[in-house]
């Protein structure tokens, strides 16, 4: 058997599950998981679901099912997305000097907490291509200067089509990508602030957390779009500090924040669990 994921969102109406049942049992699938969120009459509906293709005779007919579908859709005004389970995600991770969230993603990669593979890693210093080397994936440095940007993202792009790249993790990466770049990935980048979004945007938010005496700090993975750091927002938590706490310790307990923040939005991601609608996310439990 093989197996899918199914994503829709449309506005949300009467008879919607029934039609997408009704397509999935004629085409001989079955349903092993099934999730939606409605905002109720005139809002918005979001559905995942998870079926395996059950062969009982002959071979499944991948294209029936899509052109169902696409009439379907065109019925319902309806946005949907079908992916394959067991295919691994391609990751492209971005870093800088910080190790922290690359050694979170490339453990939980490594030991399959994470259905998806690090294909190559990028950054703009010389500082972690030792660890990738010790990881054995392929490690690139790309130098970043106001004068050269748009070559540096020329070949950020070129290595993205090289190793058929799905997905782009921001891993502390301190650069900010242009809004040409970013717009050629919907929804495809992911970045980790280290700040609780919409507060302390910008380079330096644990010295505007402690220079404000905040009691509380944390991190955010978001999409990346082309304002800073303002994308759809996919995870975020907090640790409490006080008055006790200095800058130097703000960052250290922000670390351990930033790499287990991340890691769920990446697993989230990969396995077809966020929605995307405006500026906003539904994410589907596990």
């Amino acid at each position: 058997m093989k197996g899918y994921r199914l994503l829709v969102a449309c506005l949300d109406q009467p008879g919607i599950i029934a039609a997408i049942s009704h397509v999935l049992a004629r085409n001989g699938c079955n349903i092993t998981s099934f999730d939606q969120y409605s905002e109720g009459p005139a809002g918005l509906f979001f559905m995942r679901a998870e079926f395996d293709m059950v062969h009982h005779s002959g071979d499944f007919d991948h294209e029936k099912l899509i052109s169902e579908f696409d009439r379907l859709a065109l019925e319902y005004h309806m946005q949907w997305r079908l992916t394959e389970r067991d295919r691994a995600h391609h990751l492209a991770v971005l870093v800088s000097r910080e190790d922290h969230c690359l050694n979170e993603l490339l453990w939980q990669t490594e030991r399959g907490d994470i259905h998806a593979e690090i294909s190559v890693i990028i950054s703009n210093h010389e500082d972690l291509r030792e660890l990738a080397e010790h990881f054995r994936i392929p490690f690139y440095y790309i130098p970043v200067t106001p004068a050269q940007k748009a070559q540096s993202e020329e070949k950020l792009h070129q290595l993205v089509r090289d190793y058929a790249i799905d997905t782009l993790v921001l891993a502390r990466y301190m650069q900010i990508l242009s809004e040409d770049f970013v717009s050629q990935y919907p929804a495809q980048i992911i970045n980790i602030h280290h700040s609780f979004l919409p507060a302390f945007v910008g380079p330096k938010p644990y010295h505007q957390a402690y220079e404000r005496g905040v009691k509380l700090i944390g991190a955010t993975a978001h999409y990346v779009t082309a304002e800073l750091d303002a994308g759809p927002i996919i995870e975020q938590d907090v640790h409490r500090v006080d008055h006790r706490h200095q800058l130097d310790d703000f960052k250290r307990i922000g670390r351990q924040v930033e790499r287990i923040v991340l890691a769920r939005a990446v697993k989230w991601h990969v396995a077809d669990r966020v929605l995307v609608y405006g500026n906003r996310t539904v994410v589907f439990p596990i």
